[in-house]
């Protein structure tokens, strides 16, 4: 049992890495899936050595090495695909999208060392990031125009960068208890997200992170 945290890591890590064969198939949207995998192993991963009760820096720094792959590399390739089937004036454009994995590897060393971050999160965590990185493909089924355009794409990716480096305070899904009175905004959240996705499914991605960024500065003005 004790091993079960780090295993449930190398899930993250090895549904990651199936993630990016598909993308880098040009099945961005299947992709998808394997993140909301990943995103699902990496939750269940914390909540199992918390309780357990399992604190060491292996299972920490072996956390953020399966993150940056799930989480930074997956939705740097699949931006870099995005700008390749837009209207990208040059060639060397697309390479622009792994910037996102840059800026994921930089919030997740900053995660390690800053000792703000040990019940919610400064800057948006790179699972959340990553859900709306890979909305996109399915939102460029209805706004093809948009998704296509090259400057919107740079736009997305500067203002992501931004948030996951940024001193927003944002509410982490971590449970202490399951006490509503305690976790009244966490419950709201997920209700809301999980209707919205239901509703929507990926396409309502970007409504849901707009949601997470709302209400993070609702319950931290309230606190």
């Amino acid at each position: 049992m004790l091993n079960l945290p780090n295993a449930l890591t190398c899930a993250n890590l090895f549904s990651g890495c199936i993630g990016i064969v598909f993308c880098f198939n040009g099945d961005l949207k299947s992709a998808a899936y394997f993140v909301i995998l990943s995103g699902i192993f990496d939750f269940f991963d914390g909540m199992a050595a918390r309780a357990l009760k399992i604190n060491n820096g292996i299972g920490k720094d072996l956390d953020s090495l399966a993150d940056v792959v799930s989480f930074g590399f997956l939705p740097g390739a699949i931006m870099f695909h995005l700008f390749k089937a837009s209207d990208a004036p040059n060639a060397y454009l697309p390479y622009v999208g792994f910037v996102i994995t840059l800026f994921s590897a930089l919030r997740l060393a900053k995660f390690n060392t800053d000792t703000r971050q040990t019940v919610d999160f400064i800057g948006l965590n790179t699972p959340m990031n990553t859900l709306f990185i890979v909305s996109l493909p399915y939102v460029a089924d209805y706004h093809p125009q948009i998704i296509g355009n090259w400057i919107v794409l740079a736009a997305i990716t500067a203002v992501s960068s931004y948030l996951l480096v940024s001193e927003i305070k944002i509410f982490s899904l971590k449970f202490s208890n399951l006490k509503w009175s305690e976790n009244k905004i966490k419950f709201v959240f997920m209700i809301l997200s999980l209707a919205l996705f239901a509703w929507q499914q990926f396409v309502a991605l970007p409504i849901i992170l707009i949601l997470y960024i709302g209400l993070s500065f609702a319950y931290f003005r309230k606190k």
